[in-house]
C-alpha cells in the first residue's frame, strides 16, 4: 500500500503557473504508475495527467496539453506536476493517485483505474 500527500495548491491569477508536488510513503513507489486528476464543484472527478513507472511514458486530458507537463523523481518517491498558462476552469481540487502497473505499460489516465488517492490540493485560477 502507499500513502499520497499533495502540496503546492494556491491562488493564481489567469496565466500564472503553480507545480504542484504528490509525496509517497514505501519503498514500492517505483512499481505505480502515478495520476493528477482535478475535481472542481459540482462536477464529476476528470483525469489531467498520468505518468508511468519509468517516467517516459505519459499521457495527458486535452484540455491541459501544452500547459501542464507530468514528471517523477523516483529517487524523491515524489511526482509532479507544472501547470502554465493557467485558465479560471482549472479552478479545482488536484489529487494524486497511484496504481500498480507493468514497467512498459503506458499509464492509464481514468480516474476508475486508480486505487490509491491522495487528500487533494486546492487550486484557484482567478481570471
Amino acid at each position: 500500500q502507499v500513502q499520497l500527500v499533495e502540496s503546492g495548491g494556491g491562488l493564481v491569477q489567469a496565466g500564472g503557473s503553480l507545480r504542484l508536488l504528490c509525496a509517497a510513503s514505501g519503498r514500492t513507489f517505483t512499481t505505480y504508475a502515478m495520476g493528477w486528476f482535478r475535481q472542481a464543484p459540482g462536477k464529476e472527478r476528470e483525469s489531467v495527467a498520468a505518468i508511468g513507472r519509468s517516467g517516459d511514458l505519459t499521457r495527458y486530458a486535452d484540455s491541459v496539453k501544452g500547459r501542464f507537463t507530468i514528471s517523477r523523481d523516483n529517487a524523491k518517491n515524489t511526482v509532479y506536476l507544472q501547470m502554465n498558462s493557467l485558465k479560471p476552469e482549472d479552478t479545482a481540487v488536484y489529487y494524486c493517485a497511484a496504481r500498480y502497473s507493468s514497467l512498459y505499460t503506458p499509464p492509464a489516465i481514468a480516474p476508475s483505474a486508480y486505487d490509491y488517492w491522495g487528500q487533494g490540493t486546492q487550486v484557484t485560477v482567478s481570471s
